[in-house]
Order: C-alpha cells, then structure tokens, then sequence
C-alpha cells in the first residue's frame, strides 16, 4: 500500500523494541496512577487550583487528541514526549512544534541514536571529560501503520540526511497533516538498526523500565556506556558522532 505521495505504508509490530530517556525526570503521577485519560481534564482543573505548577509538570495535554492519550502504568514514557515540546528543541521529524516518539528496534540503536545527540550537547557546551548523565533502558511494544522509508540510503536521501533536518521535517509535517500515524526509517546512527517516529502514543504500548546506564564522555566523544546497577563497562565501537 503507498499512500498520494508514493511512499510505501508498513505494519510494523516490535516486541522489545527500545527507546533511551534520561533518568533526570521522574513519572507523572496522572499519566501512571489515573488510567483512564477521559479523567484528566477534570483533574488537572482541579488540582491546578491547589498546584499551579501542574500545568509545568504536564505539559501542554491539547497537544494530543483525546482518542490518542494512554494512561496507567509506565504511561509518561509514550505521553511526556508529546506533551513536553519547544521549538528550541527540534528533531529529525518535527521542527519542535509536536512531538514525536523515537524508537529504535534493538537496543544498540537507541543507545547509538541517543549517544549521538547526548555528545552534540557535551560538545557544544565544552564539557568536562568525565561520565556524565544517566538514562534509562525502556523496553516496549510498537504496532502502527507506518510510511516506510527504509528501501531510502542515508547517503542519499533528503530525509536521511545527516547534517540537515529540513527536508525530513518537511515531509512530516505533511505527512502528520494528512493522518499518518509516523514513519519507519534506517537509522542514520546505526546501520544496522531501524527507527520509528510516532507521531502518537498510542501507537506504542506496554513500555517496561530496564537498564540504568552512565555514558563517559572523553571530551571528544561517548566512549564508555556503563550499566549502573551491575557496573559491567562496554566500550562503544564505532564513532556515531562523526556526523553532526
């Protein structure tokens, strides 16, 4: 099936396919304990009577159509990125103005796609060498009709490119406005891996807390990823931020 573009639709199902979050922010409490989400607008009204900086610790909930929110348990993981978003932090598939989930489908996509971005920052702030931030391991489940850019090379596609956004966040924002539930593409960080961008969070499910890692950073790249509770080190092979 391709859709008016000519882009090819896949059903993608992943079992224990992976995204990497920084640990720094804790859950929100009315997306893990209320699990319906036809709730919420009424109880966040009300508490914002008595907390005022709920509305901070939410995000902005219109962002996401009522039949699209997920609540219950591990729920901020697939809400947060949708409800938390600015122009002063764009991504590959949206200019900051809406959220997008990222997902790898093996963890050392994630951990190569996250590390990447996590060294831009140590960079571009001239961080001390050191290890640095720890994240989190979340294991869930994919299942979305989603417009496939895979048979695209990143050495030649627009949309792949790794030193411009611009065309791949052009071809969201339409594809967002035509319905798609988000696309599933090669990793430009990870060869052998594959990526998706939700534009919903009801596209993924069942999302479960697995490892907490330290990444150590050289003062020029990540070249150690470190498991917080065993303390096993893992060299990184490869240079995933030889490509801004």
């Amino acid at each position: 099936m391709t859709d008016a573009l000519g882009i090819p639709i896949s059903k993608v199902e992943w079992k224990g396919a992976v995204r990497i979050v920084r640990s720094a922010f804790p859950p929100i409490d009315l997306f893990e304990d209320i699990a319906d989400p036809a709730d919420w607008p009424l109880l966040i009204s009300a508490e914002q009577k008595t907390n005022p900086r709920i509305a901070v610790t939410i995000g902005n909930l219109d962002l996401v159509p009522i039949d699209r929110r997920v609540g219950g348990l591990g729920a901020t993981y697939l809400m947060a990125p949708f409800t938390h978003v600015s122009p002063d932090r764009p991504s590959r598939f949206s200019d900051g103005s809406y959220g997008v989930l990222y997902v790898g489908d093996r963890f050392e996509t994630a951990l190569f796609e996250t590390i990447h971005h996590h060294a831009r920052f140590m960079a571009r702030t001239k961080e001390a060498a050191g290890w640095t931030s720890q994240f989190r391991e979340i294991i869930l489940t994919v299942s979305a009709d989603l417009h496939d850019l895979q048979s695209r090379k990143p050495e030649l596609s627009l949309e792949l490119n790794p030193d411009s956004y611009a065309a791949s966040q052009a071809l969201a924002a339409n594809l967002k406005q035509t319905g798609s539930d988000g696309i599933v593409y090669r990793s430009v960080r990870h060869p052998e891996g594959t990526c998706v961008a939700l534009f919903y969070p009801n596209c993924a499910s069942s999302p479960v807390q697995g490892r907490h890692l330290d990444y150590h950073w050289n003062g020029k790249r990540v070249d150690l990823v470190r498991d917080a509770a065993s303390g096993a080190v893992f060299r990184v092979i490869g240079d995933p931020h030889s490509l801004p």
